[in-house]
């Protein structure tokens, strides 16, 4: 059987390369085991564009490659390993502020963001829950 993380960087490169269902990306990450590097007590993020980005890596090696930039010296990252799906369905409400999850943002064609969009994220934290339509997905 395939590993869920592997799966996910997999669907990733599929859906960077063109192909691939969105709704099928978006389930994937709900089921992955992401690593999350935690700093001064809470999860690792960032923010752009007016949205926080919860940083979350597919396999230690997409860690790492983050690490070399972010980690303080050669001290090791700490780091949570979180269900995607209780990232976007509980972290994310809880923050109170346009979150959405950036996928193995150290890996060069290889990340994905999960906007905080109806579809990824409960309706009542979305951005776009107020739009017409359907949300968009990543």
């Amino acid at each position: 059987m395939q590993q869920p993380t592997a799966a996910l960087a997999e669907r990733i490169a599929e859906r960077r390369r063109g192909g691939d269902d969105p709704r099928a990306l978006v389930g994937e990450m709900r089921r992955s085991v992401l690593l999350v590097p935690v700093a001064d007590g809470g999860l690792w993020s960032v923010r752009s564009g007016g949205v926080r980005w919860i940083c979350g890596f597919t396999d230690e090696a997409a860690l790492a490659r983050f690490a070399l930039h972010h980690a303080p010296g050669d001290q090791p990252m700490d780091y949570a390993a979180l269900l995607g799906a209780r990232i976007v369905d509980e972290i994310v409400p809880a923050l109170g502020e346009p979150t959405g999850l950036a996928v193995d943002i150290a890996t060069e064609d290889g990340s994905m963001f999960f906007p905080p969009v109806v579809g990824i994220v409960p309706d009542a934290v979305a951005v776009d829950a107020g739009e017409a339509g359907e949300g968009a997905l990543a």
